[in-house]
């Protein structure tokens, strides 16, 4: 990885962590559907970096979405349980060929029913974990099931909608 590739990096952890902060925060269709657009950064990291340094980069990003939706830690947990499944779920969705060296998974380097296979179990368990702690209890579930089935859908059609808008294609020699 060099210094390029880190720098745009961390301007699109930048980019993705503002818009959620300052345009989707109040942001939910028919108070069921919310959208966590700032997980795409953590989806989007090539696929060769390992658990542990995917976590911290994932609980810091939860942390500082926390500090502006004062939500004591919630998204922090939720992250982080989604950058722990993102590395087993990789192998379990691999292509027959495996994964190119340094790729990226993400529609362009893929296909979008790969990209589909690979993101929505991933913003399900999320959804599911932050919906959980948000109710904490268990006679809500269906409030949870529903918030988190329709919100891992919204957040799925916006990270198609930004991928196939702002990420340039890459060109093969």
């Amino acid at each position: 990885m060099n210094f390029r590739s880190i720098f745009g990096l961390v301007g699109q952890f930048i980019l993705l962590l503002s818009v959620q902060v300052l345009l989707l925060k109040n942001l939910a269709l028919f108070g069921v559907a919310f959208c966590f657009i700032y997980l795409l950064a953590i989806l989007l990291l090539p696929i060769s970096i390992r658990t542990i340094p995917l976590m911290i980069i994932a609980f810091f990003m939860g942390l500082s979405v926390d500090i502006f939706y004062e939500t004591i830690g919630m998204h922090a947990a939720a992250a982080t349980l989604l950058a722990f499944l993102r590395n087993f779920w990789l192998k379990t969705v691999s292509p027959s060929g495996g994964y190119d060296e340094g790729s990226i998974p993400s529609i362009r380097s893929q296909s979008m029913s790969w990209f589909i296979t690979y993101s929505f179990p991933l913003f399900f368990a999320f959804s599911m974990l932050l919906f959980s702690v948000d109710f904490w209890g268990t006679g809500n579930w269906l409030n949870v099931l529903n918030k988190s089935f329709f919100s891992s859908i919204f957040t799925l059609i916006l990270a198609i909608i930004v991928q196939l808008l702002f990420f340039p294609r890459r060109r093969v020699i």
